[in-house]
This record gives structure tokens, sequence and C-alpha cells, in this order.
């Protein structure tokens, strides 16, 4: 009996094996690569896959978005300053047909295409565009790359430089720029509040001119700001011109009282 039993035993085994080798479960952001005796028939999934044991072979593709950095670079930049720079590169699979049978590591492909395009880029480019253009420079490199991965069934969505390491010496130079930059800035913002306020008293002083009465009332009132803020007895010389209305009233009225 037992001796009966044991080829049971085998067939059952055996039969479980081909059935875990015939049966793939795919989630929804997986796909299939199918291979029939080395040739590609198709891609299947998400779901329940079934494969014919020792003839099928399957090889999984995530269809998700990679984050890959792209690790620093040494970088000469066009007015030859040496520098290092590393970015950030977001990919996603859209073939998966052409990411298996076209390129042997499409994920090491990508970034060795990321970091020689990296350093292409940056090199035709300076310093000065490389700090205050980055946008630009991220759009240029998503385009390089997207059109070189391409053919791999690669889509690189965003390309983002991530730091700029400048030796200790551009650093030094950078915020002395940028120092004498805000200080040209100060300087040019006083000289203008300087003319504004020159222009503006030219302008109460022909003022002045066409009425006595304006220059009257000012000297007056400055006279009375300064007692406030001084407790001291000041003397301050006191023009004639100030009381030249009031003689000049006086006469008229006499003048008037003696014709009646």
């Amino acid at each position: 009996m037992f001796a009966g039993a044991v080829p049971l035993i085998v067939v059952v085994l055996f039969a479980l094996f081909i059935l875990m080798n015939a049966i793939r479960i795919l989630q929804e952001y997986e796909r299939g690569v199918i291979f029939r005796l080395g040739r590609m028939i198709g891609v299947k999934g998400p779901g329940l896959i079934l494969l014919i044991p020792l003839v099928d072979r399957m090889v999984k593709v995530s269809l998700r978005t990679y984050t890959m950095d792209v690790p620093p670079q040494d970088v000469i930049t066009r007015d030859n300053v040496t520098l290092k720079v590393n970015a950030v590169v977001y990919f996603q699979v859209m073939e998966p047909q052409k990411a298996i049978v076209n390129v042997e590591d499409y994920f090491y492909a990508t970034s060795m295409i990321a970091q020689t395009t990296l350093r292409s880029v940056l090199g035709q480019v300076d310093l000065d565009d490389l700090l205050s253009a980055r946008d630009e420079i991220n759009k240029k490199l998503q385009k390089i790359i997207d059109d070189q991965t391409e053919p791999w069934g690669v889509k690189v969505t965003v390309v983002e430089v991530k730091n700029v390491d400048l030796p200790a010496e551009m650093t030094r130079a950078i915020a002395k720029q940028a120092e004498a930059e805000r200080e040209r800035r100060s300087k040019i913002i006083h000289a203008e509040g300087e003319y504004q306020a020159a222009q503006k008293l030219a302008d109460a002083g022909k003022v002045m001119e066409t009425s006595s009465y304006t220059l009257q009332l000012r000297y007056l009132q400055t006279l009375t700001e300064v007692a406030t803020e001084k407790n001291s007895t000041l003397i301050f010389p006191f023009p004639i011109d100030l009381f030249t209305p009031f003689i000049d009233h006086y006469r008229k009225m006499a003048a008037k009282e003696i014709k009646e």
C-alpha cells in the first residue's frame, strides 16, 4: 500500500509544481512581458496570468514613476569654473516590451544617459546662467534625456538640478559681488531720493517767489518748531520784509483818515 502511494505523491507534487509555475498575479501597476521559447509573444496584465510551464517565461515591469538620484558630477562651465553638480530624474516605463527587449537594464542605462547629459549640457553654460536660469536648464536636460531613452520605451518627465557645490574662493567672490550690487542699488535709491527732494524744494521756492506771505508763514512756522524743540534762548535775525505788508496796510489806513 505504501509503494502505491509514492507515485500518487509524486504526481501531486508535480501537479503543484506545474500549477505554481503556470499561475502569476500581477498588480495594477505591473505588466508582464511574456517570452515563449525565447520569442516575445506580448505583454499581459494586470490580474491573473496563465503560463505554460517550462515553455513560457515572464519578466515583470513596473509602470510607476521612478525617482533616480544622479550622483555628483565634476563639471567645468563655459567660463572655466570647476564645480560639482547633482540632479534628480523622474521617469516612467511607457512601453514594457521595449524596456525589456531593446536595452539590457533600462534603469542603469537611464542613469548613465542622465550623468553624461548633465556634464555635457552644464559644460556649455556660464556659471551665472547655471545659478539664475535653472528652469531653462532643467527643461533642456529633460528634453535631451527623454529623446535618448525614447527607443527604450522610457519617458523622462522631470529633471531637476539639485545642488551646485562651488569652490570656497568662488563662493566668497559671489558674496562680494552680491554685496557690491546691493551697495550700488542703495546708492542709486539714495541719489534718486536726493534728486526728488531737491526738485520739490525748487518747486516750493518758485511758489514762495510769487507770494511774500508764503515765505513769511514758512519763517514763522520754522520759529515755532525750533522754539518747541529747544529750551534755551535763541536769537534770530528778524527780516524787515515780514513787516512790510503791515506797514503798507497802516499807511493806507492813515492816508484814508487824512482824506476824510
